[in-house]
């Protein structure tokens, strides 16, 4: 005998008012300070007057940063966490936390606050004036080391020139209304991402904001330089074909080089000094092979990505959560896994 389930419908279920600012935060061994971060931008949230929530990624911590979170979590209703089943990578976790962000905008910032807080009200009043992306733009790196200011003038101007779009002094610190979230999210479907970059993509009403990169709350800076050059190549060939241009313009100068050793081998054999220019051919050789492999990486990088975006594996995975209480019992059980899986 079946038995059929009866739901009373009298009573319909009233869904939760979303936050209007949902505020990103991916983390990294970041232990020491992620629960002063959450204090301060909350605290700054409610000198806003604004319903808020914040979303902490933890990126394959090796310290206590989860527990951190999890705690956080359980103390405040407005804290949510997730934590990947190991580190994928920055963007990932700017990924995961733009999917699970319920706000009706989103801010994205770094967890060691070198993203002054201060500058969410201007950013806010942006917003409410009709920018859907708003960018907090470095106006001071008086806290980097030259070489930190370098690396970062040399990248954002590179990818400013060959990828046309304006990331002079940019950074990974947004407001974005929901509607540019849902395009990021929903319409972009390539997983090897550039946040930054599509932010500017995008289109949408622009605006900027200025800000001073503050010194870090605790804790020293995660990225390597091998790290730079993953996300530099990543940009790179994310937004122009330009090395692929090079390769054309190495087979060029190789040309203009055998016709000029051809042309000295021509004289020489017309004088009869036929053995003459060894070292000159030996030189040419050496410069073809260079040209020659230099234009087999760049092919090969651009291969490389679209090997991984044909493989078709999640951006992350999602190990734990924290705070997700209140949409598992929305739906009447706990939320999978997949769900969050990029």
């Amino acid at each position: 005998m079946v038995q059929l389930e009866v739901v009373d419908s009298s009573t319909p279920r009233v869904q939760p008012e979303p936050p209007t600012i949902s505020v990103v935060l991916p983390a990294h061994n970041e232990g020491e300070g992620i629960r002063h971060a959450i204090e301060v931008v909350a605290g700054v949230l409610r000198q806003c007057n604004v319903s808020h929530e914040l979303i902490v990624v933890d990126d394959g911590s090796r310290d206590d940063t989860w527990e951190q979170i999890r705690e956080a979590a359980a103390r405040h209703g407005y804290v949510r966490g997730l934590r990947f089943s190991r580190n994928f990578g920055k963007e990932a976790a700017l990924l995961a936390g733009l999917r699970a962000a319920r706000g009706k905008a989103v801010i994205t910032m770094d967890a060691d606050l070198q993203h002054p807080p201060s500058a969410i009200p201007e950013m806010l009043k942006c917003w409410r004036e009709g920018a859907m992306v708003v960018h907090a733009v470095k106006r001071d790196r008086s806290t980097d080391s030259f070489m930190q200011r370098a690396r970062a003038k040399l990248f954002n101007g590179l990818i400013s020139r060959l990828g046309r779009i304006d990331l002079e002094s940019a950074s990974d610190y947004k407001l974005l209304d929901r509607t540019a979230v849902e395009v990021l999210v929903e319409r972009l479907p390539e997983r090897e991402r550039f946040f930054r970059g599509l932010a500017q993509w995008i289109g949408f009403p622009q605006a900027s904001v200025p800000f001073s990169v503050a010194p870090r709350a605790a804790g020293t800076g995660k990225w390597s330089l091998l790290g730079l050059v993953n996300l530099a190549t990543t940009a790179v060939l994310s937004f122009t074909g330009a090395p692929l241009r090079l390769v054309t313009i190495l087979g060029s100068v190789t040309l203009l080089f055998a016709a000029i050793v051809g042309g000295e081998a021509l004289v020489s054999w017309v004088r009869g000094n036929a053995a003459a220019g060894f070292l000159t051919l030996e030189f040419t050789l050496l410069i073809i092979g260079s040209f020659i492999m230099i234009s087999l990486g760049i092919v090969g990088e651009y291969i490389a990505k679209i090997y991984e975006e044909l493989k078709g594996r999640p951006s992350f995975l999602v190990h734990e959560r924290a705070g997700f209480e209140d949409e598992a019992a929305e739906t009447g059980r706990e939320r999978e896994p997949s769900r969050f899986a990029g």
